[in-house]
């Protein structure tokens, strides 16, 4: 029921910026947390940020000052502003939502930061 889609990823330098999307367009109800993942190759999927309605964020060390989780207060949309990108960003990106108990997740996006 519910159809979680990434977009946004791509290849930059390191320094730069991508904005990543995540919106559901098969349910009008409403997912609670959303998160954002990511898995490095030859790495464990792990949290990058995860968003809590009432605005309660999370985010992992690596990350915490340079990316922003943010959600559309209306929508089960979620965004990830990504700043000062490093090489140990990259890896595929994947929205996660739960509703009802379950989990659900996107196809992913690839983020990929070059020196």
């Amino acid at each position: 029921q519910v159809q979680l889609v990434e977009s946004g990823g791509g290849s930059v330098e390191a320094g730069a910026s991508l904005r990543l999307t995540c919106a559901d367009s098969r349910t009008p109800f409403t997912i609670n947390p959303m998160a954002w993942y990511r898995q490095a190759p030859g790495k464990q999927r792990e949290l990058v940020a995860a968003f809590y309605l009432g605005g309660t964020t999370k985010y992992d060390d690596s990350v915490q000052g340079r990316f922003t989780i943010s959600r559309d207060g209306a929508k089960n949309t979620v965004f990830l502003q990504m700043n000062s990108l490093k090489p140990d960003d990259t890896g595929v990106y994947s929205c996660s939502g739960i509703w009802r108990g379950n989990s659900y997740w996107g196809q992913g996006t690839q983020v990929t930061v070059s020196s």
